[in-house]
């Protein structure tokens, strides 16, 4: 399958014309809209909801990204297969914590291939959605294969402490994956103290808690509220790890 993660959002002709391009070359493939809405221009935060989701799916599947901010620019454009599954985007850091968490055959190659009709400003149209077609038919496009360190952000951690993601409901995700957080902390966001729970049910109605969501990651949650409008959580909000219960 092609599985479509974007910062485009649903409302224009973005998606549309993207899956276009794909069904031209491969019409047999199963598209999977999986976000069109990761957070604007910021590849860093994408990186990390990236590294998480990609994790449920199996290998094989072509991950076709696009938070592309310096389209037009020198950023190159790539093809990444680490963990049996690839990543087609631009390479602007938005593979690193897929690179990083999927090291097994880990493979980088620049995309030289190029259309007769390339516009500088939608790559995600004339680019990167014909490669990832070409992936799923067998069928690679010219490339040149370049160094696993290529283009790497070492100083991006391996677990982000600020939000990333936040959905309709105001639930705020975070960029830390909860096994690395021992269950008894509270973490801070903007100074309210929060302890875990595991579930919705277990805190009154109104009461903010973290919790480990279904793909790993430490989510920040009311019970039947929005935890983005009770504590002001916008993403890049930051969040403090307290190995001390606040008194």
């Amino acid at each position: 399958m092609i599985v479509l993660l974007t910062d485009f959002g649903l409302a224009g002709p973005y998606i549309g014309q993207m899956k276009v391009k794909i069904y031209e070359t491969a019409p047999d493939a199963l598209v999977v809209d999986l976000f069109a809405d990761l957070p604007a221009q910021n590849p860093k935060a994408a990186a990390y909801l990236l590294a998480a989701y990609a994790d449920a799916f199996s290998p094989g599947a072509i991950f076709l990204c696009v938070v592309d901010p310096g389209v037009g620019g020198d950023r190159p454009a790539t093809v990444v297969e680490a963990g049996g599954r690839w990543f087609v985007g631009p390479g602007n850091g938005l593979f690193e914590l897929v690179m990083r968490r999927f090291e097994e055959n880990l493979r980088v190659q620049e995309i030289d291939w190029r259309p007769d009709n390339l516009s500088a400003s939608f790559h995600g149209r004339d680019i990167f959605a014909p490669v990832a077609a070409r992936v799923y038919n067998g069928d690679m496009p010219p490339v040149t294969e370049r160094p696993t360190d290529w283009m790497r952000r070492p100083d991006w951690p391996d677990d982000l402490p600020e939000i990333v993601y936040i959905d309709h409901f105001g639930n705020a995700i975070t960029g830390l994956r909860a096994s690395c957080v021992n269950p008894s902390y509270e973490i801070a966001i903007n100074n309210v103290y929060l302890k875990r729970a595991s579930t919705y049910s277990e805190v009154p109605l109104g009461r903010a808690f973290w919790y480990e969501n279904s793909n790993g990651l430490v989510e920040v949650s009311v019970n039947q509220g929005s935890s983005a409008k009770e504590l002001d959580i916008k993403i890049g909000t930051k969040v403090k790890i307290c190995d001390k219960p606040h008194s």
